[in-house]
């Protein structure tokens, strides 16, 4: 069974649907029981939504996505080169 510590650390995966079937459930069961950890799931449920819609009303700024692009291709820990 999730506790308030595994449901905190997991929320923004279970948010996104990222989570195994068996983790999902248990968090949605302590969801269901401990209204601090509800607090915080609704609170980052609605940052998400707020954020997207900001996103969605304003169009990338030139030239961001090839910098983030250039962050992943020079990562030092990539041991590939």
């Amino acid at each position: 069974m999730a506790d308030c510590n595994e449901t905190l650390r997991e929320l923004e995966a279970f948010l996104d649907g990222e989570v195994p079937g068996e983790v999902h459930v248990a968090i949605t069961r302590h969801l269901g029981q401990c209204p601090d950890c509800l607090e915080a799931f609704d609170f980052h449920a609605e940052l998400k939504m707020v954020i997207a819609a900001k996103c969605a009303e304003q169009d990338m700024p030139a030239g961001l996505m090839s910098r983030i692009e250039a962050c992943f291709q020079d990562d030092p820990g990539d041991d590939a080169g």
